[in-house]
């Protein structure tokens, strides 16, 4: 016989309500860790943003020695072969910085059209210094606009060729023990480039910039 001072309790199948201290636990652990991350984050930017600017970096240099063609096949409306060697010149004027350069492109253009893309052999550059750099571009098989092969020609009987050299690159700077990546492009031209070794050459500035 049933005790009339016990509490009445109803069970509904194996349905079991959980603690409410245990559902509170999960969120409140869960924003610890993102308060966590998004403190370091903003920890690592703010030592990023102050030593940036107190290293104050200055912006690369470069600029074309020299150039000439040495050797050159064209036939009609097609570029055989040519090729051609300048030396880009890289100046790091940083005192805190130097610079890994991880892979470079140089691309060939005349006029509006490209005659070639060549690799550049990487190299590492200290701080505040110059770097002097061989281009070896050498164009292959090229079939050539009419208007292009036209004026190669003339060039040609001129002995000279008004080239431009875009450079690309992915570098690293490094900072004491930081390293920063960063994408560079180089702009030079024209670079009047005579087909046989210059007595003198009139040094051609570039533009660049990172991003």
């Amino acid at each position: 016989m049933r005790n009339p001072h016990l509490p009445t309790t109803t069970t509904h199948g194996n349905f079991v309500r959980p603690r409410s201290n245990e559902r509170e636990r999960r969120p409140s652990f869960v924003r610890l860790i993102l308060c966590v991350l998004l403190g370091l984050i903003l920890l690592f930017g703010i030592i990023a943003l102050i030593t940036w600017l107190v290293v104050h970096p200055r912006r690369l240099r470069f600029s074309i020695e020299t150039g000439s063609f040495t050797s050159f096949n064209l036939t009609q409306d097609h570029l055989n072969s040519a090729d051609i060697h300048m030396v880009l010149q890289a100046t790091n004027p940083n005192h805190h910085m130097s610079v890994y350069y991880d892979k470079i492109q140089a691309t060939t253009i005349y006029e509006d059209q490209q005659l070639a893309i060549n690799d550049v052999r990487p190299f590492y550059q200290r701080k505040n210094n110059v770097t002097h750099v061989d281009l070896y571009l050498a164009p292959r098989d090229i079939g050539l606009y009419s208007n292009v092969a036209h004026d190669i020609r003339a060039g040609r009987a001129a002995s000279q060729l008004d080239l431009y050299v875009n450079i690309w690159a992915s570098i690293r700077w490094k900072i004491g023990v930081m390293k920063i990546r960063r994408h560079l492009r180089v702009f030079c031209g024209p670079v009047t480039t005579p087909f046989s070794p210059p007595r003198s050459f009139n040094l051609i500035p570039c533009r660049s910039y990172t991003y």
